[in-house]
């Protein structure tokens, strides 16, 4: 597998995700505008109260599911009939479970509502990562690429409907249900091509998958504390509207976060593959890329969130979301740790070493959740944030630091204060036009940091030659 493929099938998503997120900071500008801070706070608690129902059950199929496609001892098929039929079962029987536990919190009624309704969309959105680690496997991550599109095309189209026939909260839930079931019917449809996609319950392999997966299930477990328990515990101690401030702030962050998953996604089915086999420099080759390319994209989208947090959020979300600007900064700096954390947790996938990796998440859990519940209370979102970027960057760290131990592979950092240098020059240029609107200092920003980061050698010319010289003699995926 050469730097090309990699590389093209990377361009790929990325030119979808950078579509994908236009369409979901469209989505996002227009429920803001619409609902207000009250009404979108409500959105916020259903999302977050689902995510972390959703993240209990979500046992790390992603990374799994890919690791196992891509052993040799597995009948693939039957592996991946079965991974849809457990994720299916455990995912209605958790799930079904959100809309009761709703009914112990202290929120609007309308709200529950919404829950109820909206565990069909996450039931969806569960499905989707055992097709994630299919198409990770077969190195055709275009294909949800194009599912999230169609999602994000429907929930706009969906959302501009019902804005101008002025429908009320319930609706608009209906059309987050629509986005999520579209994208899910996508990736069902496109997997036939390779494989049967009926669910399986051979309790055997159910055996199997288990085993594989509840060190990362654990982790994942005391992972919603941190990920998630911001936005739970805001919504118990402090108004709607506050909620709904955060939340605006916070699903920037989301959106741009999702971008380091996608990358590692591309890549982490060839550390599993190539750590598997012990071809030692392959894997070192692929390592080292895949912090690099992270680095390359957390630098610019930090220093932009923070030196234009309050032209983004008044632009994304409308004036009236104006006080987001603040913990938008605030919760930038997470960015670091989660573009980290992506890295070095599928990396642990990759070579087998979920269990230890447990101590970090627990850990951390424990930390936030006690940092939360004091400070949330306390300073509301700002609290929040800040216990958001502690978390973040505790897990982070911590996994560079445990991989390095078991891979006895270090990431080299040449390329890293290239990137960092390159930053520096990017900030020069947004200050030197703070004057000046957001679509005078984007483009100058991000001209000065390609300049700096070509004139620095951070992306060397073979590279490039690479990703554009097309080659005629075609390159095959790593065999599953």
């Amino acid at each position: 597998m050469s730097t090309r493929v990699i590389a093209h099938n990377t361009i790929i998503q990325i030119i979808g995700k950078i579509i994908s997120v236009a369409l979901g900071l469209l989505a996002l500008g227009m429920m803001t505008r619409y609902l207000g801070q009250e009404q979108f706070g409500w959105y916020i608690t259903v999302i977050s109260f689902l995510t972390f129902a959703g993240i209990l059950t979500d046992f790390g199929f992603i990374p799994v599911s890919a690791q196992m496609l891509s052993e040799p001892e597995h009948d693939k098929t039957k592996l991946f009939r079965n991974l849809i039929g457990f994720r299916l079962a455990t995912a209605i029987i958790f799930l079904g479970l959100a809309p009761l536990a709703a009914l112990f919190f202290p929120y609007p009624t309308i709200v529950k509502q919404a829950i109820a309704l909206t565990a069909v969309a996450f039931i969806g959105v569960a499905i989707n990562q055992v097709f994630f680690g299919l198409y990770q496997t077969k190195l055709k991550m275009h294909i949800p690429t194009i599912g999230e599109l169609t999602g994000r095309i429907v929930l706009v189209v969906g959302l501009w409907l019902l804005i101008n026939l002025k429908s009320g909260f319930i609706p608009i839930m209906m059309v987050v249900v629509l986005n999520s079931l579209s994208y899910t019917l996508i990736l069902w449809i496109a997997a036939k091509k390779y494989t049967a996609v009926s669910p399986a319950f051979d309790w055997a392999v159910w055996q199997t998958i288990m085993k594989k997966m509840w060190p990362v299930a654990i982790a994942i477990i005391f992972n919603v504390v941190y990920l998630k328990g911001d936005a739970i515990i805001l919504s118990i101690f402090k108004s709607q509207s506050e909620v709904g401030i955060y939340g605006a702030a916070y699903r920037v962050i989301d959106i741009l976060a999702q971008t380091a998953m996608m990358i590692m996604g591309v890549i982490m089915p060839l550390l599993a593959y190539n750590w598997s086999r012990n071809l030692k420099e392959e894997f070192k080759k692929y390592y080292q890329q895949a912090f690099d390319i992270i680095m390359l994209m957390a630098v610019p989208i930090i220093i932009g969130l923070i030196m234009l947090a309050d032209k983004i959020m008044i632009f994304v979300a409308g004036s009236e979301f104006a006080d987001a600007s603040r913990p938008l900064q605030i919760l930038a700096i997470a960015i670091f740790g989660v573009y980290l954390g992506a890295v070095f947790g599928h990396v642990a996938v990759a070579i087998n070493r979920q269990k230890q990796t447990l101590w970090i998440y627990i850990s951390d859990a424990i930390l936030t959740l006690i940092g939360y519940l004091y400070f949330v209370p306390r300073f509301g979102m700002s609290g929040a944030a800040w216990m958001t970027v502690f978390s973040e960057l505790y897990a982070g760290f911590l996994l560079w630091l445990t991989i390095r131990y078991y891979s006895q592979e270090k990431i080299q950092l040449k390329t890293f204060g290239k990137i960092l240098l390159s930053g520096l020059a990017m900030s020069a240029a947004l200050w030197s036009t703070k004057s000046t609107g957001l679509f005078i200092q984007l483009p100058v920003a991000c001209l000065a940091y390609l300049m700096a980061i070509f004139s620095l050698g951070a992306v060397s010319r073979q590279t490039i030659k690479d990703v554009f010289t097309l080659k005629t003699k075609n390159q095959a995926a790593p065999p599953t």
